[in-house]
């Protein structure tokens, strides 16, 4: 291995330990807690060295969005898949659920993708491939239930606000957790997938 290439598997190996140190420190404290010096403190690395990887928290929030995202694309594919023999009704439940779960278990991630400007653009050209990969994993199980004359990347975008509106108010306990597979199945029941 030439000296190039050690420097380079080095520097990504601290870039994925300063992502996941944030992306920690976020999970038990919040976001508010993240700071440079701070992460600078826990993975023992000096703040200029932070900031030869990432220009400031924005940065590393956005980091944390993308991982987030490619996390939560496998989640969606999983859980349509496992239920995929069952009929595309079972498949848009289980999505539906798999998206509020990522959504409840990972908050400060879910944070980051949506919540908190990260630097990410949404719905655009230069929108990076892991945002578009998981608007596609719902997508791509939406498309065929869209219905006749309904564009299926805008039924996916509402199905997706919907969804996003549930687990925004759920954690906000502006609704009740208890109520949230009633929730689920009225979504997927009013939406007439069948």
């Amino acid at each position: 291995m030439s000296a190039q290439e050690r420097k380079e598997r080095e520097r990504a190996v601290r870039e994925r330990l300063i992502v996941a140190t944030a992306r920690e420190l976020a999970e038990d404290q919040g976001w508010d807690a993240v700071t440079t010096r701070r992460l600078a403190e826990r993975i023992e690395y000096s703040q200029p060295v932070l900031y030869s990887h990432f220009r400031g928290k924005r940065e590393i929030i956005g980091a944390v969005a993308l991982e987030g995202a490619t996390e939560m694309a496998a989640a969606l594919r999983a859980a349509a898949s496992a239920s995929a023999s069952e009929g595309a009704r079972s498949r848009i439940t289980a999505l539906a659920r798999a998206y509020l779960d990522f959504a409840e278990r990972h908050p400060a991630v879910y944070d980051a993708m949506f919540r908190l400007d990260g630097g990410l653009a949404f719905a655009h050209e230069d929108t990076p491939e892991p945002l578009k990969d998981a608007f596609a994993a719902l997508l791509e199980n939406l498309d065929e239930v869209a219905g006749d004359g309904v564009h299926p990347g805008l039924f996916t975008e509402v199905f997706w606000a919907a969804l996003h509106g549930l687990a925004g108010l759920t954690r906000a306990r502006r609704l009740p957790p208890e109520d949230t597979e009633r929730r689920v199945e009225l979504l997927v029941d009013r939406l007439a997938i069948v």
